[in-house]
């Protein structure tokens, strides 16, 4: 059983950073792909970025590509999202999730691990 802890949200304005992270316990986290999805109010939970096992394969929603960066030490069994020139409308719920195997899923379906969420808000 895999336990996910998020930690770095909060509220910026528009144009700014934040760093969220995403400790993971109780299995081997080197063999779990790992995601961020993001659910904003009154709509579905939506894939954001997803990386593989080494962190050399990563993929992200058209939204977020070229801001949004995901990486993972496995040594510290801990996934980071850095997000980059922040707009309201990526104001939602950021959840972390793992699942087992090779596939980079971007499916929330397909994970079987989901972290508790925390809240980034971003003002105009």
């Amino acid at each position: 059983q895999v336990q996910l802890v998020e930690s770095g949200g909060g509220l910026v304005q528009a144009g700014g950073s934040l760093t969220l992270s995403c400790a993971a316990s109780g299995g081997t986290f080197s063999t779990y792909v790992m995601g961020w999805f993001r659910q904003a109010p009154g709509k579905e939970r939506d894939f954001v970025a997803i990386i593989s096992w080494g962190g050399g394969s990563t993929h992200y929603a058209d939204a977020v590509k070229g801001r949004f960066t995901i990486t993972r030490d496995n040594a510290k069994n801990t996934v980071y999202l850095q997000m980059n020139s922040l707009k309201p409308e990526d104001t939602a719920v950021y959840y972390c999730a793992a699942r087992r195997g090779t596939y980079t899923s971007r499916s929330r379906a397909d994970y079987e691990y989901w972290g508790q969420g925390t809240q980034v808000t971003v003002s105009s």
